[in-house]
């Protein structure tokens, strides 16, 4: 059997049609390719079911970090549990489909450039991707609303039962540095998070007060400390190679139809990681 490749993709946000019809279009150049798909598949979770549903069928090996818009709770969904039980749920909904999560043992790739251990990661942010004339959270949320730039996040992205998403990003940065840690030494891994790990790809925002919302400094030597062959993240709507400390990061995402229709469909999507050459 063939080894496959191992693709990444992200930011499908299926409730917009022509993203959905490009979902509904994708398929594997081979049987044994696995997908990561690093957040944002949806806002409503019977969009995030149905897309994982088809990813599923289709690919040898689905696995999935979640994106903010999977974990907000909004009112027209009919699952209106928030925080995380609501990420509880989308895990429980991921394990229905044999769809891995960052709650689930970390599988080896032993296709190209493996064996790699493929690690998603439920990492979020904690305002400290500032501007440089915001010493603190108060005065970077300040500018972002003066400016107009406010992640919807502050309005449907719940952190129950913690008391704020910076407590619930720290929590989530020591799970992952315990599990991240007990991996094999002798393996190098692929990180995925739906956040950049590094703050240089925010560098390119249009508007750099959007950044805070963007990931957290506390994973800033993540690829370095694991042994890092590639990190796979989203959320920037920037497909894009780039390189940090001579490690590869890729940003795989969709983004919206308004971002790519005059291309008539998604750039560089999904993006190999590692594949034969």
């Amino acid at each position: 059997m063939p080894h496959g490749q191992l693709m990444g993709i992200s930011d499908l946000h299926v409730a917009h049609r022509e993203n959905r019809e490009f979902v509904e279009a994708l398929h594997p150049d081979s049987a044994a390719d696995w997908l990561i798909v690093a957040g944002d598949v949806g806002e409503l979770f019977p969009d995030v079911e149905w897309a994982l549903s088809v990813l599923s069928a289709r690919y040898a090996r689905v696995i999935w970090a979640p994106g903010n818009h999977d974990l907000w709770t909004t009112p027209g969904d009919p699952v209106q549990l928030r925080g995380e039980a609501r990420y509880r749920h989308l895990v429980d909904l991921c394990r229905s489909l044999g769809v891995l999560t960052p709650e689930d043992p970390y599988p080896v790739w032993c296709g190209p450039g493996g064996p790699l251990v493929v690690a998603p990661l439920f990492v979020l942010y904690d305002h400290t991707f500032r501007t440089p004339t915001a010493a603190t959270k108060a005065q970077a949320l300040a500018q972002a609303h003066e400016a107009g730039i406010v992640c919807t996040d502050e309005y449907l992205l719940h952190p129950d039962p913690h008391p704020s998403r910076d407590a619930w990003c720290r929590a989530r940065v020591a799970e992952s540095e315990r599990r991240l840690a007990d991996c094999d030494p002798e393996l190098r891994t692929v990180l995925v998070n739906h956040y950049p790990l590094v703050r240089e790809p925010t560098r390119i925002l249009r508007h750099p007060e959007f950044a805070q919302w963007c990931g957290t400094e506390r994973t800033a030597d993540w690829h370095l400390r694991f042994r890092a062959a590639a990190a796979v993240y989203g959320h920037l709507h920037v497909p894009r190679t780039s390189w940090h400390d001579g490690v590869r990061f890729e940003e795989v995402s969709v983004g919206y139809p308004r971002e790519w229709r005059a291309r008539t469909r998604p750039r560089d999507v999904p993006r190999p990681i590692f594949r034969t050459r």
